[in-house]
């Protein structure tokens, strides 16, 4: 049995600030602990519960940062919300109060839940934390933009946040420079980029908040030819970047879906039922609003470019995570360069909101680094006795093996064929950091893609995989002329290349790029050099360790379970390597 957390921490040194900063009650809730400005651990909430985008109290999430910090909450200076919940509560009851009677059922269904937890913040962070410090508030978009610059290498950059909607705000823009940050110009609800994509998201039949990556995956299989149509009737754009939505065709402001009747006169039809097939129409409908959210970011981002007049861009929120039109920005919208946090959406607003206390309640400087989000590398990590041991708990048949006979192995079984998972060091945050909790596979492999989706990930045949790539060849694989460190950015395959790599270039010819470097995630670098060695490639196949529906996993346990539940052929846990073949029938009972 484990210890107490008391009984195995060393005495934490007192002479050192440490801010909690939580994310909560909406979408992707996270725990983040900095200590003197360091940020030491970001976690979501999701990987320990199971439950995905769990929006719950990070009970479970804060316990593994203490963990992670070795602390206990009493030694906790501030917590810090990523929110304000009465700005938040405002802005509901004035939508209801202006669209009444006509949102009377679903103020019904949200008021309970609003008045019970997400108004008392303050009051559930002492009782659900034991914390009798201080308590702070950042806004949501004040919390995006704090994850998005102050994790950046760049001295001073323009900022832009984009999401669904936070307090009232949807869109800021504004500048970091050393420690401060200053948003100066927002667009606010119901005229929201992220909410126009999720209606469209929940039409095409795909899951809200949740959805929004299939939307852009099935994009390139169509044409735009709803393009027209949407910016003629939903959106109306501004000549410095901002726009309105036509609230006639949406029903997200008092209503319990996204789209109203007009909306679906306007397209032909009702929204496809889920688990239907996917039709040329359908496909064509991702494409156009792709097309659109794409050309609304570059106006805003160059808007941003000539009013900041910074050579530089930082970009959170979770329309941030849309990698495809990053690609473009970084293309198309004239910024030397371009950092994206990759927990850009909800949980990322944990690791904003203590960091802008570090800096803006605290007015503490900049540490600034290249890598100062540490390659997100700040979740949990198990040792070589706590892996074997539940392996042996298990009856598992495992080998172990050192550093060098690991990478050499795991490369040859790739070089076979085999489908990996891949568990290595400390746990990634945020959905865009790949590479210690990792399936691995040859993208040489023509059939790859069908395989791993089909008896891997059990999901839709139309979901494209990434590439991690050593980065001292990026560039002559791939359209890329810089680091890509998160899975944000997506370029073309080189034209040449592409036949090559069928597992990894989709079927518009592009692939969302992870480049990897020797500080790279989870032994990484030292096994895509020995694949490169073997074979001569030096790209892997990189996709999330997690089944369909599932957040990635986060313990030896987890990954073990879904080794054996899926078509995985082997597993790489720590310095343990167990293959399929080798393991007792039923063994997964």
């Amino acid at each position: 049995m484990e210890r107490p957390l008391e009984e195995r921490l060393i005495c934490p040194r007192t002479d050192m600030t440490r801010i909690l900063g939580i994310s909560a009650y909406y979408h992707d809730s996270a725990a983040c602990l900095v200590e003197d400005g360091r940020v030491v651990a970001a976690l979501q909430e999701e990987r320990f519960t199971r439950r995905k985008h769990d929006s719950a109290f990070p009970t479970q999430a804060v316990s593994a940062a203490l963990r992670v910090g070795n602390c206990l909450i009493r030694d906790i200076d501030f917590v810090v919300f990523y929110e304000k919940p009465f700005l938040k509560m405002e802005r509901l009851l004035d939508t209801y109060v202006r669209n009444y009677p006509r949102g009377l059922r679903s103020y019904l269904k949200a008021m309970p839940a609003l008045f019970k937890e997400k108004m008392w913040v303050k009051d559930h962070i002492r009782k659900k934390l034991d914390f009798s410090g201080t308590i702070l508030f950042a806004e949501h978009h004040e919390s995006h933009a704090a994850a998005a610059f102050y994790p950046s290498p760049f001295q001073s950059a323009a900022i832009l946040t984009v999401d669904g909607v936070g307090e009232w705000t949807t869109t800021a823009l504004g500048r970091g420079r050393d420690n401060r940050i200053e948003l100066d110009r927002e667009l606010r609800f119901p005229h929201s980029l992220g909410l126009l994509y999720t209606a469209f998201t929940q039409y095409l039949g795909f899951e809200v908040n949740s959805g929004e990556y299939k939307v852009m995956g099935l994009a390139a299989y169509g044409k735009p030819v709803y393009e027209a149509q949407i910016r003629e009737h939903l959106i109306h754009f501004s000549e410095n970047g901002a726009f309105k939505l036509n609230p006639r065709y949406f029903n997200y402001e008092v209503g319990l879906e996204m789209t109203s009747g007009q909306f679906h006169r306007l397209f032909g039809g009702p929204p496809r039922q889920p688990g239907t097939p996917l039709t040329e129409k359908h496909q064509d409908l991702a494409c156009s609003v792709q097309k659109v959210a794409e050309d609304a970011l570059l106006a805003m981002c160059r808007y941003a470019r000539e009013e900041t007049g910074e050579k530089n861009l930082c970009l959170a929120g979770g329309v941030a995570l849309n990698c495809v039109a990053n690609g473009r920005i970084l293309r198309e919208s004239s910024f030397s360069d371009l950092w994206i946090q990759p927990a850009a959406g909800d949980a990322g607003g944990a690791l904003g909101c203590a960091l802008a206390a570090w800096h803006g309640h605290l007015g503490k400087p900049r540490n600034q680094s290249a890598n100062a989000q540490q390659s997100s590398l700040l979740g949990t990590e198990y040792d070589t006795a706590e892996i074997r041991s539940y392996l042996d708990s298990r009856g598992a048949r495992y080998e172990t093996l050192d550093r060098q006979s690991l990478v050499c192995r795991g490369a040859q079984l790739l070089a076979q064929g085999l489908v990996i998972g891949w568990f290595q060091g400390r746990m990634e945050f945020g959905p865009r950091a790949l590479g210690a909790r990792s399936i691995l596979a040859d993208p040489r492999q023509p059939d790859i893609k069908d395989r791993i989706n089909a008896r891997v990930k059990f999901r839709e045949s139309f979901r494209p995989f990434a590439p991690a790539v050593l980065s001292e060849y990026a560039s002559e694989y791939f359209e890329l002329d810089r680091p890509s460190p998160y899975m944000l950015l997506v370029a073309p395959v080189r034209p040449e290349m592409r036949a090559a790599l069928p597992g990894i270039t989709h079927v518009d010819g592009t692939a969302r790029i992870q480049t990897v470097c020797p500080e790279g995630p989870g032994k990484l670098h030292e096994l895509l050099s020995a694949f490169h060695a073997q074979t001569g490639c030096p790209v892997l196949l990189n996709t999330s360790f997690n089944l369909r529906n599932e957040p990635i996993v986060e313990s030896p346990a987890q990954a073990y379970e879904c080794f054996m539940r899926s078509g995985l052929d082997a597993l790489v846990l720590g310095d343990c390597l167990l293959e399929k073949s080798r393991q007792p029938v039923g063994l997964e009972e």
